[in-house]
C-alpha cells in the first residue's frame, strides 16, 4: 500500500479523471435560471386543483404538467447532488444541494392534492377515465397510484406530510455529514513503519493488508472513532426509524416493512424466504472461516483476518485504464453494442469521477437523471481488486438505466431498487469468469476463489443479515421497545454469532458496525442486494448457457425500465423470486465454491 501523507484536494485530480457534469450544466448561471423558472413553475399547481375529477382531459393536463416539472427538477438535483458529492466540504454545493432538496419539498407540497384528488374520483367515474383514449399513456400510471387508494390521506393531511418531508432528511443528512466529513477515523503505520491515515476509502485495503499487526491495529483504531461517537450515531439511527415509523403509521401500513415492500408489489415471502434459506446453508460459511483459519495457520480467527487474500506473493495493482479494458473483455457475452457503450462511457465520455479526494462522498454509485448519460462515483484504487469489481457493478447499473432511458418515455424509465442490484451483479459475475479464464497458475486461481467467495458472503449472506438486522430492529421499535445504544448492539451482536460461527472471535468493537452502514437510512433496502445476487446469477446462467433468445430476454429486461412491476420483470426474463429456488441455487453455488477452495488448498 502506498504511504499517503494527506489526501490530494479536488483541484488536483486531473480533468479527465473527473466526471464530465457539462452536459447537464456548463455554468452555475444556467442551473441558477432553471432554478428560478422551477421556482415560479410551481405556481402553475393551483390552475389544476379541483379539476381532475371534471374529465380525462382536464386529469391529463394535470399529469402532463407534473411530469414535466418532475423531469425538470430531476435535472436541477442531479447536477446539485453530484456537485456536493464531489467534496462535502465545499460549502457553495452544499449550499445548493440544501436549496433544491427544499425546493423539491416545496413542489411536492405544492402538488400534493394529485393523489388525494384522483383517490377522490368515484370508482365507476375513474372507471370510465381509465378507459378513455386520452389517457392511455397514463392508465398504468394511475392504476399504481390507485393501489395506494386505502394508504391516501386527505388533501390538508398530504399537504402537511410533503411539508415534513425536508426536516425528514435530518437523521440521514447527520449521518453523512458525521461519517463523511466530521469523523476522523486515526492513523496506523503501515508494514514498513510509514504512516496511513484511514479513510472510509482505504479501509477495506488496509484489511486485506498480508501484515495482521496492520490488520488489527486499523480495525481497532477504526472502530474506536465510532466508539467515540456511539451515542450520536445511535440517536441518529433510532431517529431514522422513528421517522419511518411516523410516515408508515400515518398510512396505515401495519408495520414500515410492509410500506417497503407495497411501493414495489413485492410479496413478503420473497423476503422471510431469503433469511430462512440462509439460515439453511450457513454451515458452508463456517466451513468457509476453517479453511480461512487453517490457511492463514491461526490459532484465533478474527473478523480482521476475514478479508486478507489466502495466498501470498499477489499483490494485486490494475490501472483504472486496465480495469476498464478488462470488464469491457468480461462483458462481451452481452454483445458488440452493451460493450461499445460501456468502454465509451468509462474511458471516453467521462461518465466516472475516478478518486477519492478530501472531503468526497465516500464509497461508490450510480446516478443520473433522465436528461443525461449515466454518472458514477468511485473511489478506485489501485491495490484493492474490489475497485475492479466495484467498477463493473457500477458500469451494470449505469447500462441498465442507459438502456430504460432509451427506451421508455420519461414516465416509465425508472426501475425499482428491487431489481437495480440484478444487472451490477451480472456485470461481477460475467468479471469472474472472465478472470478464472485467463491462462493462470493454481495461486491466482486460489485467489480469484477467494474473491468470488468472499462476493458472496458480502452481497448474499452479509446483506441477509443486515435485513434480518433491519426487521429486528423495526419489529422492536414497533412493539414499543427504546431503541438505545445497547439494544442497537445487543441485537447486532446476536446476529454477528450467527452469522459467523463459533469459529471466528468477535471482537467487542465489532458491534459498533451497525452505526457505520448508511443502507440503513433507507429502510428495507439491503435484501435486495441479496435477491439481487440470486436472481443475476441465475440469469446469467441463462444469458451463459443458452442462446440469442436467452440475451434478448436480459437485455429487454434492461430496456423495460419501470414498465412493469419487478417481479414481472425478472419472471419475462426466465427468473421467478417469489420462488425459493433462485436463493437456494446461488447458495448451492457458494458451497461448490467453498469445496473446489477445500480441494485446491488440500
Amino acid at each position: 500500500m502506498d504511504a499517503k501523507v494527506e489526501l490530494v484536494t479536488r483541484d488536483e485530480i486531473a480533468g479527465n479523471s473527473q466526471w464530465d457534469l457539462s452536459g447537464l450544466y456548463s455554468v452555475g448561471d444556467a442551473w441558477q435560471e432553471d432554478f428560478n423558472a422551477l421556482e415560479n413553475d410551481a405556481k402553475g399547481y393551483s390552475g389544476h386543483q379541483g379539476k381532475l375529477g371534471t374529465s380525462p382531459a382536464a386529469l391529463k393536463a394535470c399529469l402532463e404538467f407534473d411530469t414535466n416539472v418532475s423531469r425538470k427538477l430531476e435535472k436541477l438535483y442531479t447536477y446539485a447532488h453530484l456537485r456536493n458529492d464531489e467534496d462535502k466540504t465545499n460549502t457553495v454545493h452544499q449550499g445548493n444541494f440544501e436549496r433544491v432538496v427544499r425546493l423539491a419539498t416545496q413542489l411536492s407540497q405544492a402538488g400534493s392534492f394529485i393523489k388525494s384528488e384522483i383517490m377522490a374520483i368515484p370508482e365507476t367515474v375513474m372507471n370510465d377515465f381509465l378507459q378513455d383514449k386520452e389517457l392511455e399513456f397514463f392508465k398504468l400510471h394511475l392504476e399504481r397510484i390507485l393501489r395506494y387508494r386505502k394508504h391516501t390521506l386527505s388533501e390538508k393531511e398530504e399537504a402537511l406530510l410533503a411539508s415534513s418531508a425536508e426536516m425528514a432528511r435530518a437523521a440521514k443528512e447527520g449521518f453523512d455529514m458525521l461519517d463523511n466529513a466530521d469523523l476522523k477515523l486515526g492513523v496506523v503505520k503501515n508494514e514498513k513503519g510509514e504512516e496511513i491515515t484511514i479513510t472510509q476509502g482505504n479501509f477495506q485495503s488496509l484489511m486485506q493488508n498480508y501484515d495482521r499487526r496492520v490488520r488489527r491495529e486499523a480495525f481497532e483504531t477504526f472502530y474506536s472513532a465510532y466508539e467515540g461517537h456511539q451515542f450520536t450515531y445511535a440517536s441518529l439511527l433510532s431517529s431514522s426509524v422513528k421517522k419511518d415509523m411516523f410516515y408508515a403509521r400515518s398510512r396505515q401500513y401495519a408495520s414500515v416493512r410492509e410500506q417497503a415492500l407495497f411501493s414495489e408489489n413485492i410479496p413478503v415471502k420473497v423476503y422471510t424466504n431469503l433469511i430462512q434459506s440462509v439460515h439453511e446453508n450457513l454451515p458452508p460459511l463456517y466451513k468457509y472461516f476453517d479453511i480461512r483459519k487453517r490457511l492463514l495457520e491461526l490459532d484465533e480467527l478474527h473478523v480482521y483476518d476475514c478479508s486478507v487474500p489466502l495466498v501470498k506473493n499477489i499483490h494485486w495493482h490494475m490501472s483504472y485504464q486496465e480495469a476498464s479494458e478488462k470488464i469491457s473483455e468480461a462483458l462481451e457475452p452481452l454483445g458488440t453494442e452493451y460493450v461499445h457503450t460501456v468502454k465509451k462511457g468509462l474511458m471516453e465520455e467521462r461518465w466516472v469521477d475516478r478518486y477519492e479526494n478530501k472531503g468526497k462522498r465516500s464509497g461508490a454509485y450510480s446516478s443520473g437523471c433522465y436528461d443525461s448519460n449515466p454518472f458514477i462515483l468511485m473511489n478506485y484504487r489501485e491495490d484493492n481488486i474490489n475497485s475492479l469489481y466495484t467498477l463493473a457493478h457500477e458500469a451494470g447499473h449505469s447500462m441498465h438505466s442507459y438502456y430504460s432511458k432509451k427506451n421508455q418515455p420519461y414516465l416509465y424509465a425508472d426501475y425499482t431498487i428491487f431489481v437495480a442490484e440484478v444487472a451490477s451483479t451480472f456485470n461481477e459475475a460475467l468479471v469472474t469468469r472472465y478472470l478464472l479464464g485467463q491462462d493462470i497458475d493454481r495461486t491466482m486461481k486460489i485467489y480469484l476463489l477467494c474473491r468470488e467467495i468472499d462476493n458472496f458472503r458480502g452481497t448474499l449472506y452479509r446483506q441477509t443479515m443486515f435485513a434480518e438486522f433491519e426487521h429486528l430492529i423495526y419489529q422492536a421499535a414497533e412493539s414499543g421497545e427504546p431503541l438505545t445504544g445497547d439494544a442497537f448492539k445487543n441485537i447486532y451482536t446476536r446476529l454477528l454469532k450467527l452469522y459467523f460461527g463459533e469459529g471466528v472471535v468477535l471482537d467487542d468493537c465489532l458491534a459498533l458496525e451497525c452505526f457505520r452502514i448508511p443502507h440503513f437510512y433507507f429502510s428495507f433496502y439491503v435484501y435486495k442486494y441479496a435477491t439481487g445476487i440470486s436472481a443475476a446469477y441465475a440469469l446469467a446462467d441463462l444469458v451463459l448457457q443458452g442462446g440469442a433468445q436467452e440475451l434478448d430476454d436480459y437485455l429487454n429486461f434492461l430496456k423495460s425500465g419501470g414498465s412493469q412491476y419487478p417481479i414481472d420483470l425478472l419472471k419475462g426474463a426466465g427468473v421467478d423470486m417469489t420462488s425459493p429456488k433462485p436463493v437456494a441455487t446461488a447458495l448451492e453455488k457458494f458451497t461448490g465454491l467453498v469445496n473446489e477452495l477445500e480441494t485446491l488448498t488440500a
